[in-house]
């Protein structure tokens, strides 16, 4: 595998019409989950990826497998568990592209998942762990399960990609930055929203918080400012990349994670970290014209039209 993943998949219900949750009526069916984005995205622009996770053994389970599968994501370390069902969650999108989520995940299929049970083999045999804060935001038996997965993925000298993708829905300030701290000693590359330094680090700016993280021994800290672009450090070379202007803007969920993919893909492929930051603005831009968790993870040749790097023949 080049990239592999280890996270919560769940049913996403997704509004029929744009507004208060309270006035919608219908939902249409369709896959989400953090972590599975970046391993769908990672496919989509031509890695090879793995995903690490259990689904309910029901039939919302058996249906996000089969659109995994379909997406040619490695599913050999995936099983359906009985007596857990598979999470759900409703979104609400409103006019403007903003949305909120409200999860019914309890009893999580993942919480069967066993620290001392991982796959070393299967870990050895990537390149690149990615991992976010949302699998150990659900459950203590998580937050095992990764911790024992980065020194796995340390030990086996993966590169350690980590996006802390809070949710306050799910757990605290404090729980967060607590548990975030144990991570990030194994952190190779540091992907995080610029909204998310001040909950790690308190009142501090970001060419102060970017110092912060190199010295904890990250060696790449990337802050994603959303609609402003995003900043690439190594330690000695910093870039501000302006972001690209979406054709439109229908659906912010799952831009950061499509940014992910992008970089870890750009990356891969030898680009310097300049062009890694560029071509991951350009995969969040794709992303948020087009409603879903992932149907807007975009195609590789996609990204270099978008970027005018290639031409794309409509006739």
């Amino acid at each position: 595998m080049d990239v592999i993943t280890i996270g919560d998949a769940m049913i996403a219900m997704c509004p029929q019409e744009k507004g208060p949750i309270i006035f919608c009526d219908t939902f249409k069916r369709k896959v989400g989950g953090a972590e599975l984005n970046v391993a769908m995205g990672c496919a989509r622009l031509g890695l090879k990826s793995g995903w690490i996770s259990r689904l309910g053994n029901d039939d919302f389970g058996k249906y996000i497998l089969k659109i995994v599968r379909g997406e040619g994501i490695d599913t050999s370390e995936v099983q359906l568990v009985d007596g857990y069902p598979t999470s759900v969650y409703f979104r609400e999108v409103l006019s403007d592209g903003s949305s909120r989520s409200f999860y019914y995940r309890e009893k999580s299929p993942t919480s069967t998942m066993d620290a001392k049970k991982l796959n070393e083999e299967y870990i050895k045999n990537a390149k690149v762990l990615h991992i976010t804060g949302v699998f150990p935001s659900i459950t203590e038996n998580n937050r095992e399960v990764i911790l024992e997965a980065v020194k796995l993925a340390k030990k086996n000298n993966l590169i350690i990609s980590f996006d802390p993708n809070i949710r306050l829905k799910m757990w605290t300030k404090e729980e967060a930055k607590d548990y975030i701290e144990k991570l990030l000693p194994y952190v190779d590359i540091l992907l995080i929203g610029d909204e998310e330094i001040e909950i790690l680090l308190g009142d501090t700016n970001i060419e102060e918080a970017i110092k912060v993280f190199h010295n904890k021994g990250i060696e790449k800290v990337i802050v994603k400012k959303g609609a402003k672009g995003a900043i690439g450090s190594d330690g000695k070379n910093i870039y501000d990349i302006e972001a690209i202007k979406p054709k439109a803007l229908v659906d912010t969920v799952g831009a950061g994670d499509g940014f992910a993919a992008g970089f870890l893909t750009a990356l891969l492929k030898g680009k310097s970290l300049e062009d890694c930051v560029r071509f991951a603005n350009a995969v969040g831009s794709l992303v948020v014209g087009v409603e879903g968790d992932n149907e807007g993870l975009p195609y590789y040749d996609d990204v270099l039209v978008h970027l005018g790097q290639a031409k794309k023949i409509e006739r």
